[in-house]
């Protein structure tokens, strides 16, 4: 009875075990379902508007093509809940069988003591049983046998009874499986049937973009020019100040006179939260660091981004993603109001402000609302990047994974 009874427990404790790391790998997929879910109804208010507000064309496609790969990749996240649950239910499948297995067996096993007691449950046929004995040491041993029967058989009842309520608790998971099970694979098939709207939307935007292509690529020709006017105009800023820095510590260095210096312990500070910086508003990112092909004149190449741009709704704060102090202020075509903020040798810059709520020379701590994000030609985000120094950095590799 003990080694069934040991059997049972190991088995217990190794169902236990995987539940709990089933449970963990279900709390990480409900986090990555629950941030894809709510980037695309970010996006979905995004197109909304951007729709109430402007007939670019452009604009809607890059919405809802990030809209496309968001829901892929709830898609693809739901894919993974089902074929976890499918495992789980063949895991709990095998539990059961297994259970069922062994109860057969100890009912069995339990029936034959209950007859055996039963055939000879008159108090005599014990005491023949005892007295028939060839010597006292078989004798002792019946008799034993026969005291502790009793509690054999409540031993034996009781884990019996412990397997079933065991088995009942497989059961109710196994329901309650399938029926997850079939509410995501309803989910799914839904999700499949939007994807497929969002991208007939998208093919016929590219066929409109192709019909008017003149007119978008005289659209596209301005943009290239604010871009490229923001990045010499960022490069100019960073350049001038450094140079002016060096020239300061050149001059202190024949004077003896001490000069502010670049303040390379809070850049360190900076450097040291790499991959950890808050996010400066919470939205999609839209268009991502570096060099791209337009999404539809595939064989034209975009300006360099040096940052990304982020998808708002309309009257989102910018905050401040570091200690530092707002190095200038300055409005730009295409791109409104713009602040650049130091941290020691590093500068991050917040673009397209509609209000700005510092002013040069201000000390801003991380968090700080520096400005409320604008509506530009009927997008509303925010244009972010992170310079070290003259070089500019992905702005992604510094800010926290969500």
């Amino acid at each position: 009875m003990n080694f069934r009874l040991n059997i049972f427990l190991a088995l217990f404790l190794l169902l236990a075990v995987s539940v709990r790391a089933s449970a963990q790998d279900t709390s990480l997929q409900e986090s990555k379902r629950a941030a894809l879910e709510k980037e695309i109804a970010q996006l979905e208010q995004q197109i909304a508007e951007n729709v109430s507000r402007s007939s670019s064309a452009l604009n809607d496609l890059t919405l809802i093509r990030r809209q496309v790969e968001a829901r892929k990749a709830l898609l693809a996240e739901s894919e993974r809940e089902i074929g976890r649950i499918s495992d789980s239910i063949g895991v709990t499948s095998a539990n059961i069988a297994s259970l069922q297995a062994r109860i057969d067996t100890l009912t069995l096993y339990f029936e034959r003591l209950v007859r055996s007691a039963y055939r000879n449950r008159d108090a005599r046929v014990w005491y023949v049983y005892i007295l028939s004995s060839r010597n006292f040491g078989q004798a002792t041993r019946r008799y034993s046998y026969l005291k502790n029967l009793s509690e054999t058989m409540n031993g034996e009842a009781a884990e019996v009874k412990r397997m079933r309520a065991g088995l009942e608790l497989e059961l109710s998971r196994l329901d309650s499986l399938k029926t997850e099970a079939t509410q995501l694979r309803d989910e799914r098939a839904a999700e499949l049937a939007r994807l497929r709207a969002e991208e007939e939307r998208s093919d016929n935007l590219v066929s409109q973009l192709n019909r008017y292509r003149t007119r978008y690529q005289r659209q596209l020709a301005t943009k290239r020019r604010q871009v490229e006017d923001l990045n010499r105009e960022i490069e100019r800023i960073i350049a001038e100040y450094m140079a002016a820095q060096k020239a300061k510590e050149k001059e202190a260095e024949k004077t003896g006179r001490p000069a502010a210096a670049v303040d390379y312990k809070l850049a360190a500070e900076f450097e040291s939260n790499k991959g950890r910086l808050p996010w400066p508003a919470d939205g999609p990112v839209l268009e991502k660091f570096g060099r791209h092909n337009h999404p539809v004149y595939t064989n034209i190449v975009m300006p360099f981004n040096n940052g990304i741009s982020i998808g708002l709704a309309k009257g989102s704060a910018v905050k401040a993603v570091f200690d530092g102090e707002v190095r200038n202020v300055i409005a730009m075509p295409g791109y409104n109001m713009c602040v650049l903020v130091q941290h020691g040798n590093f500068f991050s810059f917040y673009c397209k402000l509609g209000q700005v709520s510092v002013k040069a020379g201000d000390k801003v701590s991380t968090g700080k609302v520096i400005g409320i994000v604008d509506t530009i030609d009927g997008q509303t985000q925010l244009h972010f990047q992170i310079w070290k120094e003259k070089s500019p950095q992905n702005p992604e590799i510094w800010l926290r994974p969500r």
